[in-house]
């Protein structure tokens, strides 16, 4: 079974300063422990050679019948036992220990016969230099591990505060607002060195400005196009009306109302991307006007207001968007459809196969449907479009028991 973190235990933040930690930690522990070895070793070293010279006097002492010195004895009583042994074993050795309460080096060597010569050192001095000394190790560690991760942190949060940063404004963008940039400072100076964090931020506005230019100029291409098909059209519209009746004027008529329709919505789409349309606002009662649009699109849609509401809004629009709404689920879905309110929130639907997958994970794209259904899929773009512009959120979903619905919720 796998732990979960929480989730902030994921951040750059934190692993780097996790990262400081250890590896601080680490080096601190590695150096506290040489100098520590280092410093016992001499201290250590020190005393053994002073203990060892004393025993070799009082060796000689008590080989001449001289007196011995004040710290040698032989079989003193506080001589550790091992020490006694490799004495009488006939050897020499040294070894720190415990004598009436404080710390001693002691020496010892084979005196007569089963007897040992022991000479004993104050070793309080240096067993309280050794402590100390890990004191001031730990402690100089400590500081040093604080301050390195003091200064590591301020280092980081900089980086990180740079890549919040620049990823909040790919979010925009992603969002639709191509007009965000990064524009990391270090980026407009070339003399400064420049770092991962600023080259991300630079292919990032790069990124940005090419992909608005190429918008910009495919909605200019769409609304000159747009344009320029008005007038050769409003002539067609014009000369298909003197023809004579007949099955082919029908064929003619027809097609030439689909195409000035397919052209008014790319006009319309055109003026929506500009992001300069304003809204007309006005309190209008959200039953009569979903009733009014039913009425007018001459469609069998069921209307169910479960409660009435009154909300300001742009009549033209809201109006363009349910009418969209309501022509698409009967070109696309099929019957019973109807159109419910509740509150400010409308909701169409209907009992068809329900929207494509594409669809309600991304929104409605232009000139794309698929099952072999007719159309250009630009009324549900418009309808969106639209609704963004009254500021309504409009959100597409499939019903559990089949069928499309497009709920949208106004202000």
């Amino acid at each position: 079974m796998r732990l979960a973190l929480p989730q902030w235990a994921g951040t750059l933040a934190v692993k780097a300063a996790v990262f400081i930690t250890v590896m601080c930690c680490a080096l601190a522990a590695l150096l506290g422990v040489l100098v520590h070895v280092s410093v016992t070793n001499q201290t250590v070293g020190q005393a053994r050679d002073l203990a060892l010279s004393r025993l070799e006097e009082a060796t000689a002492a008590f080989e001449t019948g001289d007196t011995l010195g004040r710290h040698a004895s032989v079989d003193p009583p506080g001589l550790p036992e091992s020490l006694r042994e490799l004495a009488l074993a006939g050897d020499r050795g040294t070894m720190v220990a415990e004598h009436r309460g404080r710390p001693t080096m002691w020496a010892a060597g084979p005196a007569d016969g089963d007897r040992a010569l022991a000479v004993e050192v104050d070793y309080s001095q240096s067993a309280r230099t050794i402590e100390g000394l890990d004191q001031a190790i730990l402690w100089s560690s400590g500081l040093a591990i604080g301050a390195t991760l003091l200064v590591g942190a301020v280092a980081v949060t900089r980086v990180t505060r740079r890549l919040h940063a620049t990823a909040q404004v790919a979010r925009r963008i992603s969002g639709g607002d191509l007009d965000a940039r990064v524009d990391d400072p270090r980026t407009k100076e070339p003399a400064r060195p420049q770092d991962e964090v600023a080259a991300v931020a630079s292919a990032l506005d790069s990124m940005a400005a090419s992909l608005q230019g190429k918008l910009l100029a495919e909605q200019r291409f769409t609304a000159d196009v747009a344009h320029e098909l008005r007038t050769p059209l409003t002539g067609l519209h014009a000369a298909a009306e003197l023809l004579p009746a007949g099955r082919p004027t029908e064929l003619v008529r027809d097609r030439v109302a689909a195409l000035r329709t397919l052209t008014e919505d790319l006009l319309e789409i055109s003026r929506l991307d500009t992001g300069r349309e304003r809204v007309e606002l006005d309190t209008e009662p959200l039953g009569a006007l979903t009733e009014r649009v039913v009425r007018g699109s001459g469609t069998d849609t069921e209307v169910v207001v479960v409660r009435d509401a009154r909300v300001e809004t742009d009549r033209r629009r809201l109006e363009r968007v349910l009418g969209n709404l309501v022509a698409n689920a009967h070109s696309h879905g099929r019957g019973p459809v109807s159109l419910t309110v509740d509150g400010p929130v409308v909701t169409v639907r209907d009992h068809g196969g329900g929207f494509p997958e594409y669809l309600v994970a991304h929104g409605p794209q232009r000139f794309r449907t698929e099952g072999g259904s007719k159309g250009h899929g630009l009324g549900l773009t418009i309808a969106v479009g639209q609704a963004e512009v009254l500021g309504a959120r409009l959100v597409f979903s499939n019903a559990a028991d089949g069928g499309a619905v497009a709920t949208l919720t106004l202000r």
